[in-house]
């Protein structure tokens, strides 16, 4: 371990990291409920902190968006519906705007949790309702560029993706009951495909490649489990090619690699590896709780969400090896956060603590 810092408050939030600055937001006090984003320097020295207003303590407390940083601006969405411009040099904020205020969303069971979209000038989010389900904004005024009624249902947990389909631009998103894709340009809906989670979680983002989308929910029913789609040339279609309904994942996101899909089961200590030509599970490893993967230099981040294991991992489409483990030292509660990793560095949020590794070698 680098360093660490264990002031951060409640928050499930991972961080951005972005010249030389570490960036993560959390809630100090919940008796107050504010909201704080925290700006490190990659040796661990607080540069400042910045109050963005009040944030989730409703069930699960917690700051939830990972900020989005381009160029010297950073973007973070709060679990209770604001999004807030700051400058990534001192914390001053520019521009603000409140999804119930501004845009008659509708309130979400455990917080809006989706982290800012942004290409060119346009930031993409998405208060839900009947109205302005999902908008577009100037990022730089925060002012409306366009808004789409979708599908008119509540928001849910996932972030909105931006795909280049054969020279159509889609936003892929979900919401309560839906994966859709919209016209990234307008925001007209191309497309809706039903996908169903008992508490209206839909918490993995959507992963594209060669024209095809895989959207993983934690249900057993007939419309949920990992998906996948495949788009229609112009984008306008998508069709289910297959289901897998074994794949029980809610939030802990999954790697695509040379065809297969690797991922944990929602709090079970399942590893699988599914066929992404035939949507069947190659095999399912059991040395492991399920929760967050992330992938780098060729071996997988697992995270375990149960027991707070940190392990390295190997894995192609005949096995699946553990490399090495350690139990995460400090914080408390859920350990929900996704791993990071910038320069070598290992970035693991527990709640109120920051641990920093050096994996380098």
């Amino acid at each position: 371990m680098l360093w660490s810092f264990q002031e951060l408050g409640t928050g499930q939030g991972s961080v951005a990291v972005s010249k030389e600055k570490v960036f993560v937001t959390g809630i100090p006090d919940t008796l107050t409920s504010e909201g704080f984003l925290f700006a490190f320097d990659t040796k661990g020295k607080l540069l400042w902190k910045k109050s963005y207003g009040k944030d989730w303590t409703g069930i699960f407390p917690g700051a939830r968006s990972t900020p989005t940083v381009v160029d010297n601006l950073v973007y973070i969405e709060s679990g209770n519906g604001s999004v807030h411009c700051l400058k990534a040099d001192n914390g001053e904020e520019l521009w603000n705007v409140d999804f119930f205020k501004d845009f008659q969303a509708d309130s979400v069971q455990f917080g809006f949790s989706e982290s800012i979209l942004i290409d060119g000038d346009k930031l993409y989010c998405t208060p839900g309702g009947k109205e302005n389900n999902m908008i577009a904004l100037n990022r730089f005024t925060g002012k409306m560029i366009w808004s789409s009624p979708a599908f008119r249902e509540k928001a849910t947990y996932c972030s909105p993706i931006l795909i280049n389909h054969n020279g159509h631009r889609l936003l892929v998103n979900l919401t309560s009951t839906s994966i859709i894709g919209l016209n990234a340009d307008n925001g007209e809906m191309q497309w809706r495909v039903h996908q169903f989670q008992d508490n209206k979680i839909h918490a993995n983002t959507p992963v594209y490649f060669d024209g095809k989308l895989l959207i993983s929910s934690a249900s057993r029913k007939d419309s949920s489990g990992l998906v996948m789609l495949q788009l229609s040339p112009d984008g306008k279609q998508a069709e289910i090619v297959w289901r897998n309904k074994e794949f029980i994942n809610l939030m802990g996101g999954f790697i695509l690699k040379d065809g297969f899909v690797y991922g944990g089961a929602y709090l079970q200590p399942k590893w699988f590896c599914i066929d992404t030509q035939t949507g069947l599970t190659k095999y399912i490893a059991k040395e492991l709780g399920g929760g967050p993967v992330i992938y780098a230099d060729g071996l997988f981040y697992c995270y375990a969400e149960k027991d707070g294991e940190m392990a390295l991992a190997s894995g192609n489409s005949e096995q699946f090896n553990i490399i090495t483990k350690f139990k995460i030292p400090l914080g408390t509660a859920q350990h929900w956060a996704h791993p990071v990793i910038a320069d070598g560095n290992l970035y693991i949020r527990h709640n109120e603590a920051l641990m920093v590794y050096d994996i380098k070698n």
